[in-house]
Parts: C-alpha cells; structure tokens; sequence
C-alpha cells in the first residue's frame, strides 16, 4: 500500500501512536512544540510541526481503539491521514536487537492471537479466522531504516511482556527474523487496514526479550533513541508526507 497523495493544502499529516505519554513526549521532542487537540472520547492528540501524536494505552485494543479514533476524526474532518506509525520502546531479541537500537518492522505481527492445542500453538488464520500479519511497504520501511540506522525486521505483537527464556526462544523459533516484541503494533496496524492508510511500526529496544531484569532495562536510553530516531523520519518520508518541524 501507496502513500496517500497530499491533501490539497499541503502533505498528508502523519499520525504517530503510542502506548505512554513518556513516548510520545519522546516523538514530540523531536519536533518541537506542540498544541493539544481533543479526540472524541477524552482522548488528547499532541500536534506537531511534523506529526500527530497520541498516547492510545497499553496492549493492542487500546492500541486499536486510540488510532481508530484519531484516523476516523480526522477523516471526518476531510484531512485523513496519509500514514500510521506505531512507536515506542520495547523488547529486542538479542543478539540481533541490542539495547538502544532502533527496529523498523517489516512485518508487524500478532504473536498471541490464536489457540493452543495438544501440538502446540495455531494462529488465528489455521482456525480460519482473520489475519496475524500486516506488512508495510517495503520501499519506505528500507528508508527508514537507512535514514534512522536501524535493522529491519519482524515485530511482534504480544498481550502478556515475555518474562522467560523458554518463551522468547519459543517466539524466535515460530517467527524467524524477529527482532523486537512490543504491545501494540498490531492493533494500530489492524485501525489503519480499516481506513486503508499505510502503517509503520518503529521501536527502540529498552530490554532483552526473555528473563525479567529491570535493572538491566534502559528506558532513558531507548527513550532518547526513539527522540533521534523521529528527528530522521521526516527526510525519509515520500514527499506526499513530507512535513518538517
């Protein structure tokens, strides 16, 4: 799926949707000051020079239901966005995603959505039943990548935080290339598919998916990792979306 062409008073805004506000303050001190809109719902957009930032909640329903929300005000309003971005911090899959990196999704999937049988686990499209994947458009994630140094990769969506090696070894082996694990990608990805706007999903890795050591987590460092990574963006954006702070 395409960029959408610009709006005819200039590019296509871009809406950026994160889980926390430490996020999307992160995103916001990228581009420089901000004025807050209200969404239906209680809900607060942050509007930079650059991108529209929201702080949707935890986990994929939230996730969905915060980009829905924005994607559906803004299309009526007749200024849809010309693309979603899923960001934040989260897991990567050592050695591959080493902390502080940044991680461009090429798949964005939903690791947990399925069943568990007595063989093992079947996602929800083996029971015949929607989709587990999005995948956004090879060319900008390729952008991306080269403009903020990351690696390009799978991210998985999860609803419960990997807290064992047995586990990330059990999701590294069901999802070969995946680099990071995070908590809302999928459900940011499954509102824009809805709206039929592009998606993207960047993260920047706080910790190594596998045994719980919040004394090796570093959420500053990510964080400020996340801030460099959206003073790139801008540049590797196609013109249609092209908005500098």
């Amino acid at each position: 799926m395409t960029a959408r062409p610009p709006a005819a008073d200039g590019p296509a805004r871009v809406l950026v949707v994160t889980a926390v506000g430490a996020e999307r303050d992160a995103v916001c001190a990228a581009t420089g000051p901000y004025e807050v809109r209200a969404l239906p719902g209680g809900q607060v957009l942050h509007r930079t020079g650059a991108f529209d930032v929201l702080a949707a909640g935890v986990g994929p329903a939230a996730a969905a239901a915060g980009a829905a929300t924005a994607l559906t005000a803004a299309a009526l309003a007749d200024a849809p966005y010309g693309l979603v971005v899923s960001a934040g911090i989260g897991g990567g899959f050592s050695p591959h995603a080493p902390l502080g990196s940044v991680v461009v999704a090429d798949a964005i999937v939903a690791a947990d959505l399925g069943a568990e049988t007595p063989d093992g686990f079947l996602p929800v499209t083996d029971l015949g039943f929607g989709t587990v994947v999005h995948r956004p458009d090879p060319a900008l994630v390729h952008a991306v990548t080269a403009a903020t140094g990351g690696a390009a990769g799978t991210v998985v969506t999860v609803s419960t935080v990997t807290g064992s090696a047995a586990r990330a070894t059990a999701l590294a082996d069901r999802h070969p290339g995946v680099l990071a694990e995070a908590m809302e990608g999928f459900g940011v990805a499954e509102a824009a598919a809805a709206h039929g706007v592009p998606v993207l999903e960047i993260r920047t890795v706080s910790n190594a998916v596998g045994p719980r050591d919040r004394a090796a987590w570093r959420i500053g460092e990510a964080l400020a990792a996340l801030t460099d990574a959206f003073r790139a963006l801008p540049a590797a954006l196609p013109p249609a979306l092209r908005r500098t702070p």
